[in-house]
């Protein structure tokens, strides 16, 4: 079923515009929608939380550069992302830098520029971030990573309680966690956690929470630590599929709420910064898809609709980006019509994979016609194949209220140095007529 919303007919409008200007496929990025929802969080968690951006959920140039100044800190997880949060105006001192795989020279860069907090996954991880600063005559921030034995069901990706490349297993930190603290150009100023994404059931939300706050209390207490800052991996989910009700924030919140007084009124915890990081719940609703009817085919009692974007696009939305059982994304026809007939939508790639949905219920699609993919502002573009078959990039669009900006960028792999953005702007294809 196609998902209306009341502000639909203005969504569309400037839809339809950035068609015209720019043609399709495109991901359209509403900065109101994010404004929007840094108020809310701000509003109910901003008592406890300051807020950071992990920006593999979108990394586009012109997004970070709208979001340096409305969001405290950026959370990258490669030399690439800090390279572009960099670029994009953020000052080094606000990133932490996370990643099981960090290379000595991605760290050895990072330090030298002056890195807020590295992330530290492992010993191995510990002991040459700690060789790199000694090298540099610096003494570097740390984040400890820890691993939590267990996760409340509810979450998608799901990283506690099972053998996992991401940070000490809470069990053997007794062990490990002395060789870092003996590490003399190292300090650690706290600990992060983030073992479970996209959960949209405020109970299992709060009952992580109280796990990290257990793994803190307990960390911090056995070694006599107060830490700086307290990071809490968000897993806050959005809903991406028809039948899926949206997270209440509210309700989190006041679930949650006596857990964070207590360990905030405990005299260890009083000068910690505590750190809500978040990606998707900030960016991923206030994103399109917008991709135009190439074609429609009958076959064998089916009707297809041609796209001219897919999975080389919108990996997602196409079902394998961890999906077991691909579902159909929330999506509209641009222009409205009531939701009467079923259709299969695939894109432009020579492949049978390449399918944007099954059998969904929209208004009669005809060749011409737009459709808009909802839930498209995380993990679209660059959590896709762009360069499988060859087609080009599709456009970038940034709205800030009645502005239009195009955002499009070009990437390039430099073997050395990781994602380098070759520029911005850079035209795909002409506006579809």
């Amino acid at each position: 079923m196609s998902t209306r919303t009341a502000d639909e007919p203005s969504l569309d409008a400037v839809l339809g515009r950035v068609a015209d200007q720019f043609g399709t496929p495109a991901f359209v990025y509403l900065t109101d929608a994010i404004e929007q929802r840094l108020a809310e969080l701000r509003a109910r968690m901003g008592r406890w939380f300051s807020f950071s951006y992990a920006a593999k959920s979108n990394p586009n140039p012109e997004l970070l550069r709208w979001l340096a100044p409305r969001v405290e800190s950026i959370d990258v997880s490669s030399l690439g992302e800090f390279r572009l949060a960099r670029a994009a105006g953020w000052a080094a001192g606000r990133a932490s830098f996370t990643g099981p795989g960090k290379r000595d020279f991605e760290i050895e860069e990072a330090i030298a520029d002056g890195l807020g907090e590295l992330v530290v996954e492992s010993v191995r991880e510990a002991v040459v971030a700690d060789r790199v600063a000694r090298a540099l005559g610096r003494v570097q921030s740390v984040l400890v990573r820890l691993s939590p034995s267990r996760i409340p069901k509810g979450f998608g990706d799901q990283m506690a309680g099972r053998p996992s490349p991401f940070g000490l297993d809470i069990e053997s930190v007794a062990e490990e966690l002395p060789r870092i603290l003996a590490l003399g150009h190292l300090r650690v100023a706290g600990f992060h956690i983030y073992s479970g994404t996209q959960c949209l059931k405020p109970e299992a939300i709060c009952e992580n929470y109280r796990i990290f706050l257990e793994a803190f209390r307990t960390v911090c207490t056995d070694f006599g630590l107060a830490p700086q800052r307290l990071v809490f991996g968000s897993g806050l989910g959005i809903p991406y599929h028809p039948g899926d009700s949206g997270l209440d924030l509210a309700q989190v919140a006041d679930g949650v709420a006596p857990d964070l007084e207590g360990f905030i009124g405990d005299a260890r915890f009083q000068q910690t910064s505590l750190s809500l990081e978040l990606g998707r719940f900030l960016v991923g609703e206030a994103g399109y898809f917008l991709t135009r009817i190439i074609s429609i085919k009958e076959s064998r009692g089916s009707r297809i609709g041609i796209c001219d974007g897919g999975l080389n696009n919108h990996l997602p939305a196409a079902g394998r980006f961890g999906m077991v059982i691909h579902r159909n994304y929330r999506m509209h026809r641009v222009g409205g019509g009531e939701a009467s007939e079923k259709i299969d939508l695939v894109g432009p790639l020579c492949t049978s994979i390449d399918r944007l949905a099954s059998g969904v219920l929209l208004p009669r699609l005809e060749e011409g016609d737009l459709v808009a993919i909802h839930g498209s502002g995380a993990y679209g573009l660059t959590a896709s194949p762009l360069h499988f078959i060859s087609h080009p990039l599709p456009r970038e669009v940034l709205v800030e209220g009645p502005r239009l900006r195009d955002a499009t960028r070009a990437l390039g792999f430099d073997d050395a140095k990781g994602p380098v953005v070759m520029g911005q702007g850079a035209k795909s294809r002409p506006p579809s007529p």
